[in-house]
């Protein structure tokens, strides 16, 4: 009977023991690049070229400099800089569901900066998330993106960051609630979602290709806005780059996928789109793509946007079904054609969109504002529109800069959901029904 019972115990413990790891596989799910087959290779042992570090044209750069290019390419300075504040000294707020959470100022500063931070601190902040005092950092420092940075490059950041002027400025007070105000809670998220792992080159696809992406999944941390997260808000690859919700706009499907990705996009669109935040029949970039472009994409090499490219066409096609998968033509130039039954849409883009973006959505001042074919508004959600009116839009391009006024203080929220209303029926593929309520929400993750 004894033999039995432990057999039975025994049993019934390998059937938990399967049960959890099957429920931890299900969660964690595969990594960013588990898609490419190719057998991955420690980078020291990849013969094929050097997919990290800078480009070719910076080898013999110092380190700062180095760092320079790698920090942009990361991305660093917009989560770390308020409006109209010290580059990198913190204090932007990313508002959660359960509170808002503050970038810390990441200056040389002693007091309030990482000024005191060793290398191999620095290289545990990086790549596994925990700070010099032994917290845990939230995951929107995306240390799960940035855990796949050699340990050379993350050093070459921090010399760069190293050789600023420190700024003392303390960051404010996060408000989460609890339980999320517990960081020690990270030391088991991370446990499932960090693999404290660096990049690992794919032997069966081009240098060209490992450089993309390096750059896509360690630098640029695409997918910590371009992939859906799960329950445990962390990416879930099994969609990979499908789009999602981040910061309160919408970050498009660059999957593969023709009809609702770029699959269908030409290579010179995305480079376009990369390079300058702007391509003809897509639209511009506005809202955080608008800053990465600006502050990021824009200053690396034309190599490195045409690897980044390359790397973009593998990702393995997701369709996004809330998404049309045909774009409108231009619309009637007559402003009596089209339109919503709520007349307030139509009063307020003409009066104070009409001059720019024209009747028919080609717009008369400037090609960045030409409204046909453009993502946003073929979104039946209108998320993003909604948001540039807003908050507007700010950007930065070799031709100068552009923008356009932040209209969330003119108008109500009804008035803000009906002219976004009125701007996908007359120049998207189908019209969205966005209420007061829902601009009441988009207006919560904007504070305008």
């Amino acid at each position: 009977m004894k033999s039995a019972s432990r057999r039975i115990l025994l049993g019934g413990g390998a059937i938990i023991l399967i049960a959890a790891a099957a429920g931890i596989w299900i969660v964690q799910g595969p990594g960013p690049l588990a898609f490419a087959e190719g057998a991955k290779v420690a980078l020291a042992d990849y013969r094929a070229g050097e997919p990290t570090g800078v480009p070719v044209s910076l080898a013999s750069a110092s380190q700062v400099e180095r760092g320079e290019y790698l920090a942009k390419a990361a991305d660093c300075m917009v989560c770390h800089t308020t409006e109209g504040g010290k580059e990198y000294a913190g204090g932007l707020g990313f508002k959660l569901p359960f509170g808002t959470l503050y970038s810390t100022n990441i200056t040389p500063d002693k007091d309030t900066g990482i000024g005191n931070y060793s290398d191999q601190e620095f290289l545990n902040a990086l790549h596994r998330g925990i700070r010099r005092d032994g917290a845990r950092l939230y995951p929107a420092m995306p240390y799960t993106s940035y855990t796949y940075i050699t340990d050379a490059d993350a050093l070459a950041i921090k010399a760069y960051l190293f050789s600023l002027p420190p700024v003392h400025a303390t960051a404010p007070v996060n408000t989460l609630i609890f339980p999320f105000n517990q960081r020690w809670g990270m030391m088991f998220w991370s446990a499932l979602f960090n693999p404290n792992t660096r990049f690992e080159p794919d032997t069966l696809k081009s240098p060209e290709w490992n450089r993309g992406a390096y750059l896509a999944e360690a630098l640029a941390h695409c997918g910590e806005c371009h992939t859906p997260r799960n329950l445990a808000f962390a990416l879930d690859n099994r969609k990979k780059f499908s789009g999602a919700l981040a910061a309160g706009w919408l970050a498009f499907n660059v999957s593969s996928d023709k009809a609702t990705g770029v699959g269908a996009w030409r290579d010179d669109d995305l480079i376009s789109y990369l390079s300058i935040g702007h391509a003809p029949g897509h639209g511009t970039a506005s809202g955080p793509m608008g800053e990465a472009v600006d502050q990021s994409f824009s200053w690396l090499t034309p190599e490195d946007i045409r690897a980044v490219v390359a790397y973009l066409r593998s990702v393995p096609a997701t369709v996004s079904p809330d998404l049309t998968a045909t774009l409108a033509q231009p619309a009637s130039a007559s402003h009596r054609i089209g339109g919503t039954a709520d007349p307030r849409g139509k009063t307020v883009f003409e009066g104070a969109c009409v001059s720019c973006h024209g009747w028919s959505g080609v717009s008369p001042v400037s090609p960045m504002a030409t409204l046909t074919g453009a993502w946003a508004v073929n979104d039946p959600s209108a998320t993003n529109v909604a948001q540039i009116v807003i908050v507007g839009t700010k950007r930065h391009t070799p031709e100068g800069a552009i923008s356009m006024p932040a209209f969330g203080k003119a108008y109500s929220d009804g008035e803000v959901a009906a002219v976004s209303n009125y701007v996908t029926a007359r120049f998207g593929a189908k019209a969205s029904h966005m209420t007061a309520q829902d601009v009441a929400k988009l207006r919560k993750q904007t504070a305008q």
